[in-house]
């Protein structure tokens, strides 16, 4: 199962907006959070109503960089399953350019069960 988005590079993406830099590139997290926001939509078409993920584990090399205003391309693919853990392979192109490349790591949760949790963590 693979999926497929675009995302333009806004001021908001990019390194010294972060503060993860100071130049005007798109910046390592943006681009994982690009590469999460992917692979978080490929494994919501296929999950029950009141299920979803949560990302758990991130393995990414930023290999090049891309400019404010480009188009850059994310490619999710899920290449293991156990259990309630999934493992994507993820990559990021500008242009026909690989600026990066790795896994990412999610689990399957029950939305109202793992909001219950979060709920009775924070009033203890």
């Amino acid at each position: 199962m693979k999926r497929e988005e675009s995302y333009i590079v806004k001021e908001s993406d990019i390194a010294s907006f972060l503060g993860s830099g100071d130049v005007a590139v798109l910046s390592t997290p943006a681009m994982i959070l690009m590469m999460e926001s992917t692979s978080l939509k490929l494994a919501q078409e296929y999950l029950p109503e009141g299920y979803t993920t949560v990302g758990t584990k991130v393995c990414v090399s930023h290999l090049k960089p891309a400019p404010l205003g480009a188009r850059v391309r994310v490619i999710s693919e899920l290449t293991e399953v156990d259990g309630r853990r999934l493992v994507f392979k993820v990559e990021a192109y500008w242009n026909d350019v690989k600026i990066g490349e790795g896994t990412h790591e999610r689990f399957v949760v029950n939305r109202e069960k793992f909001l219950a949790k979060v709920k009775e963590m924070v009033s203890r």
